[in-house]
């Protein structure tokens, strides 16, 4: 006997849907199937539908979450609206998978919770680094450690666009509205200040960076040896692009440090420091599938020093989310990457922001 399908519906057809999420659902297809699409943009919308098959096709989420024939929702548009769409879907009793940052204010949050516990159906974050193999295996040895000594987060890469234009053809049309495209920087601006407060402006760049690139980092780190105590330190410059960060935890210290600049590599990478040995997850980036991650581990044993590279697996961490996602709508069950555990992440960029306003902006 097949497994039944989740019914899914897609709003927003960008370069992640275009490149991950599209292909990941077509090769899940025992699994999934696409019953509806949306964008702002009618040319993506076309061309999606037309290249997938897609019966339902929208240019507003407000009619795709209305459909009685879906299960889920994906929520995969711009993060100023990521709040709007996913309490939609859930008023509409589907549940949700929405692409990080779930959102950019806890004011957002705590209205996704209430409704997601009115509907009784489930949220999930888009936290694709969370289900790499590679990472469940370096969370399992991290906790077999005597001791931490030391940890260190890094995310410094390029561009994406450095890798796309060379790996993918993504589409784009120029007939968003102009009013559309004005509002989406009005609301960005309007929920960085409710976030952030006074002298926003000059902090608008790293809690954007944050919420974006930075949250898939905080929020694996959570995962692999908890909440900092406190943010020892921070400072960010070039706009926001460059942020450093001294996490206290117990008995130890960690590092955070990110930036987004011209070279044409991903060095993304939480690494975690023993006594006599060390745990590295090191990621690639997602823009190309199957680019696996890897767990490296090092370790001394009287004279010897060995190094070891463990590839558990070349599927991609968008395919083991995605088949978890599926069993969180399947039993309806409460996924690890939740609303509750992303207010986690929030509250440690309020504490990075509050930080750098200490003596750290350059």
């Amino acid at each position: 006997m097949g497994m039944s399908k989740v019914r899914v519906g897609l709003i927003g057809l960008g370069e992640v849907a275009q490149i991950i999420h599209l292909p990941v659902l077509e090769s899940l297809a025992d699994r999934y199937e696409v019953r509806a699409i949306c964008d702002v943009s009618q040319g993506l919308v076309k061309a999606m539908g037309d290249r997938y098959g897609v019966e339902g096709r929208y240019t507003d989420y407000r009619e795709l979450v209305r459909r009685d024939d879906l299960d889920a929702v994906m929520v995969l548009s711009s993060d100023e609206y990521h709040t709007d769409a996913v309490l939609a879907a859930l008023r509409e009793g589907k549940h949700v998978f929405v692409e990080k940052p779930m959102c950019l204010t806890l004011r957002e949050a705590e209205q996704i919770i209430q409704e997601r516990d009115r509907s009784s159906r489930q949220v999930m974050v888009g936290y694709m680094r969370r289900y790499a193999p590679a990472f469940l295996e370096g969370c399992q040895r991290v906790r077999q450690l005597d001791s931490i000594e030391y940890v260190r987060v890094r995310d410094i890469i390029g561009e994406n666009r450095l890798i796309i234009e060379q790996s993918s053809r993504v589409l784009r049309y120029d007939d968003v509205p102009r009013e559309l495209v004005e509002d989406r920087r009005r609301r960005g601006e309007e929920m960085v200040s409710e976030a952030v407060g006074e002298g926003w402006r000059e902090l608008y760049g790293t809690y954007r960076l944050l919420c974006g690139l930075s949250s898939h980092d905080l929020s694996a780190m959570r995962e692999l040896v908890g909440m900092p105590k406190r943010v020892v330190g921070a400072a960010s410059w070039r706009g926001g692009r460059r942020i450093v960060a001294t996490l206290e935890f117990e008995g130890y210290v960690g590092m955070f440090e990110t930036m987004v600049d011209e070279q044409r590599r991903f060095d993304a990478h939480l690494e975690v420091y023993g006594p006599r040995e060390s745990i590295r997850v090191q990621y690639d980036t997602p823009y190309i599938r199957h680019l696996p991650t890897r767990l490296i581990l090092c370790k001394t044993e009287g004279d010897e020093y060995r190094e070891e590279v463990v590839r558990p697996t070349f599927k991609d961490p968008y395919t083991c989310e995605m088949e978890y996602f599926y069993e969180v709508v399947r039993r309806n069950e409460t996924p690890k990457t939740s609303p509750e555990d992303f207010c986690q992440d929030l509250q440690l960029f309020q504490q990075i922001i509050q930080a750098i306003r200490q003596g750290g902006a350059c």
